[in-house]
């Protein structure tokens, strides 16, 4: 059915990834060579190299197969699933419920709430009122208009979806664009600014984007919480100041020649008054809870419900605005909550790095490493499949050095398990070299004022930037 709709290099792509999934499942366990291996292991390990393959060629959905890759899971390596299965002698089985469990995550809890609070903050015209109030002191000054954009659209990502936040500044920019001269060089550095603001923007807070929900899952079931604005203090700065040297960049590389630029920013919302005020009100409130977690003692899980729950009971939020909920992305992060389960509750992933002498390596290679594979594959493939792919194994390899009396120390020294999980949600989010990388640069493009070249080219030099100093400030800092 599904494939019938596919071109025929996606349908070879299928059948490879179906024929090598069915291998590595049906071969006998001692092919591997992998001392300790079940049965249940080896299944696990098909199935991840199953999901893994489909995220990165994406023949369907990634959110698709995410929850693909949970029901074979349920069926062929839970305690609930099929009998014939878990025979004596098959290994460890894993509890149907932390498989269904990775649906409500708290994290993806946090998520939900934080796609609640976009959705209505967009609904009520919030977003367009705060746009207008934070973009109105840069003038019209065309450079620091350019840095007015960069910082509003990083402030606004860092608590509304990268992709939602893009779209809206380009609604606004698109005119500003069209009235620039035909040889202005400054338009294609205002166009750049968005997908870079952007991306960099959601490194801010957990909520910002789905590598950050997906390295704080990880460290919460490694029994390590980082609360928001610990997540804040370290990388609200990082993100300035990437923010700034963006700047310094897309000024150097494409200057204005334009000695003004007129910014109209329109939009109304026929919202009731009453609506504008709940949320306005809410949103405040929200944000001051997730700010002051500490002090409160309230969980940021436990906060991001309530918008969902006032907005809902107040008729601001309607059955109709579930729709606009990315439950694709929700979904997506699911299916990577769940496989690193799997991992674990199998010993899939203790066998494997037992398998692999990491204890032995330098603890810095093991961290940029991790990183580097991250940001290369988050070029080509979606961030959120890229972090669901790299954390699970990362998150295992980390726990091994802890316990690993001569890594243990120089692991601790170099951040720990925090700043190996966490590199990772940075490497994803600097990737940003090709239209493909992410939605804001597939958005940037259509614009028809940036070549790709010119993407890759700022994308490269940012990812490198960002790389460097990122680690550098988790290392040297820590959480």
């Amino acid at each position: 059915m599904i494939t019938t709709k596919l071109s025929l290099k996606s349908k070879i792509a299928l059948g490879i990834v179906l024929a090598l999934t069915i291998f590595l499942w049906a071969v006998p366990t001692s092919f591997f060579g992998i001392e300790g291996l079940t049965p249940t292991m080896q299944r696990t390990l098909a199935i991840f190299v199953f999901t893994a393959l489909m995220w990165i060629i994406e023949v369907i959905p990634t959110w698709t197969t995410s929850v693909v890759s949970m029901v074979i899971m349920l069926l062929t390596i839970s305690n609930k699933g099929l009998g014939f299965m878990m025979y004596d002698g098959a290994g460890a089985s894993v509890d149907y419920k932390s498989i269904m469990a990775a649906f409500a995550d708290p994290v993806i809890m946090l998520f939900l709430g934080g796609f609640v609070l976009a959705i209505a903050a967009s609904k009520v015209g919030l977003d367009v009122i705060l746009a207008k109030a934070l973009l109105k002191p840069f003038g019209k000054n065309p450079k620091m208009i350019l840095l007015g954009f960069l910082l509003i659209i990083g402030v606004f990502s860092m608590f509304m979806s990268n992709t939602a936040t893009a779209a809206m500044f380009l609604t606004f920019l698109a005119p500003v664009i069209a009235s620039l001269p035909q040889g202005e060089k400054g338009k294609i550095g205002l166009a750049l600014a968005i997908p870079i603001a952007a991306n960099l923007g959601g490194m801010g807070t957990p909520i910002g984007t789905p590598p950050n929900a997906i390295a704080l899952g990880a460290l919460q079931n490694a029994g390590i919480d980082i609360t928001f604005v610990d997540w804040m203090i370290r990388m609200v700065p990082y993100v300035l100041v990437m923010l700034f040297l963006a700047w310094i960049l897309l000024s150097v590389m494409f200057p204005f020649e334009t000695k003004a630029i007129e910014l109209k920013i329109e939009g109304t919302s026929n919202a009731p008054k009453r609506d504008k005020i709940i949320v306005s009100i809410t949103f405040a409130i929200t944000i001051l809870l997730w700010v002051c977690e500490n002090w409160f003692g309230i969980s940021a899980n436990i906060v991001a419900l309530i918008p969902f729950a006032v907005f809902t009971a107040t008729g601001v939020f309607t059955s109709k605005d579930l729709k606009e909920i990315d439950w694709s992305v929700l979904w997506m992060v699911a299916g990577g909550f769940a496989l690193g389960t799997a991992l674990n509750k199998t010993g899939l992933a203790s066998c494997l790095i037992n398998a692999v002498p990491f204890a032995e390596w330098n603890i810095f290679v093991v961290m940029l490493v991790g990183g580097f594979i991250c940001y290369l594959l988050s070029n080509f493939i979606s961030n959120s499949a890229a972090a669901n792919l790299i954390v699970p194994i990362l998150a295992v390899v980390g726990t091994a050095l802890l316990d690993n009396p001569t890594s243990a120390e120089g692991f601790i020294a170099a951040g720990g398990l925090k700043t190996l999980i966490v590199g990772v949600a940075v490497s994803a989010s600097l990737a940003m070299c090709l239209p493909i990388s992410t939605p804001p640069n597939a958005l940037a493009h259509t614009t028809g004022v940036i070549q790709t070249k010119q993407m890759a080219v700022v994308g490269l030099i940012v990812g490198v930037i960002g790389f460097v100093l990122g680690y550098g400030m988790l290392i040297s800092i820590g959480f």
